[in-house]
């Protein structure tokens, strides 16, 4: 087993998993008006994706994928109309608050909490359908994962990616629930609406230019 390979490995996914972007935004959206146990299944769905984009990655699937110009363009457009129709929820989400908040009744304006099983499939469908995380992955093990790599360093990398992201977005999930923490996010749920549907809208407009200028050249 390559254990230097593999620390590189977990090096640059642990960077990505912290870094702002469409699951991270999810996991903040969700805690902040949810138990605990959902925002654990929101993080729990979007680790299962990225286990399901590093086994894509590792057997040519991923591959296969993006060497065929009309299937990838099907999965950015999937992809992109997901991340806008998220986008857009949020947004309108927003601008409900405010409006009750300028009618002086923001109370009401507040989310219901969502079901256990809502939260795992929002967490899952945000990854698995970014397809920015499919490129991200196949880029990653590309570089990294040559044909003279074993099957144990293969199945140890797939593991040691799970646990990362598990650990990442199950603590950050633990951590914007506890009670301190999460009044201050309902406080704060408009802006966290606004933002995060900013920036999936940003992403699925990204994604949707990317798939257009490819179309014209």
């Amino acid at each position: 087993m390559d254990l230097s390979l593999l620390a590189t490995l977990g090096v640059i996914h642990s960077v990505a998993l912290m870094s702002p972007g469409p699951d991270v935004a999810m996991v903040l959206r969700v805690a902040s008006s949810n138990p605990p146990r959902v925002a654990l299944l929101t993080a729990t769905g979007i680790s299962l994706a990225i286990l399901l984009h590093t086994l894509a990655s590792l057997t040519g699937l991923s591959l296969i994928i993006q060497s065929s110009p009309w299937l990838f363009g099907l999965v950015q457009l999937a992809g992109a109309s997901y991340l806008g129709w998220m986008g857009l929820g949020a947004l309108r989400g927003a601008l409900a608050q405010w409006r009750a908040r300028s009618d002086g009744a923001f109370s009401r304006a507040a989310p219901l909490p969502l079901s256990p099983f809502k939260g795992f499939t929002l967490g899952l469908a945000t990854n698995l359908l970014n397809p920015k995380a499919l490129v991200f992955f196949l880029t990653l093990f590309s570089a990294l994962i040559t044909p003279q790599v074993n099957l144990a360093t293969k199945s140890a990398a797939a593991v040691l990616l799970l646990l990362l992201s598990l650990a990442w977005f199950c603590l950050l999930a633990l951590l914007l629930t506890k009670p301190g923490f999460q009044a201050w996010l309902k406080r704060m749920q408009l802006p966290i609406d606004a933002l995060t549907g900013g920036l999936f809208l940003l992403v699925s407009v990204g994604i949707l230019g990317n798939l257009l200028l490819g179309l014209l050249t």
